[in-house]
């Protein structure tokens, strides 16, 4: 892919995910973003593992300078492009090019439920004193671990679902093929 194509494409997405901050879940102290992880799965199969990192990096960075977003956007929103990324480059090695992004976008949540929800919990919450998260977590930490998963995988499933729907349109299109 050209330079120029893949800064554009970048530009796009993180342009993408600004415009559609005012969309969120609240999930505790924490906003989930349907559309980051729709970004996320996009971002994973067309430019890769880094360049999908890149968009959530500025996509959160903005958010939280504009007070739309809290710092769980950082641990909620780099790990799951970066691995739909990393699952896209193994499958399509073993895959149909099609197939392959159709069955990476799925490989989402595993970046943001189980890898982001397990740092905002561990890491992020105790770093910046969240005192709801961390008494949640200090009852029961099976249960705030849980709240965090299920309000993050929503988030997550909700915008792979979109991804989908979009990446099948414009595999169909052909629109894939040429960006390559």
């Amino acid at each position: 892919m050209r330079i120029s194509l893949r800064i554009s494409l970048i530009s796009i997405f993180t342009a993408l995910g600004v415009i559609l901050s005012p969309f969120w879940i609240p999930v505790l102290t924490s906003k989930a973003f349907p559309a980051q992880h729709m970004i996320n799965a996009l971002a994973g199969v067309l430019l890769g593992p880094l360049d999908a990192l890149v968009i959530a990096f500025l996509i959160g960075t903005i958010r939280v300078s504009l007070s739309l977003g809290t710092i769980y956007a950082f641990p909620g929103g780099l790990p799951g492009g970066f691995v739909v990324g990393l699952f896209y480059m193994l499958f399509k090695r073993i895959l149909k090019r099609s197939t392959a992004m159709k069955i990476s976008i799925w490989t989402e949540p595993i970046g943001t439920v189980l890898i982001g929800a397990s740092l905002s919990l561990l890491i992020v919450a105790p770093l910046i004193g969240d005192m709801k998260m961390l008494e949640l977590v200090s009852k029961n930490f099976l249960l705030g671990l849980l709240t965090l998963y299920l309000g993050w995988g929503i988030s997550s499933f909700l915008g792979v679902i979109l991804a989908f729907i979009i990446i099948v349109f414009l595999d169909r299109m052909r629109i894939v093929e040429k960006l390559e």
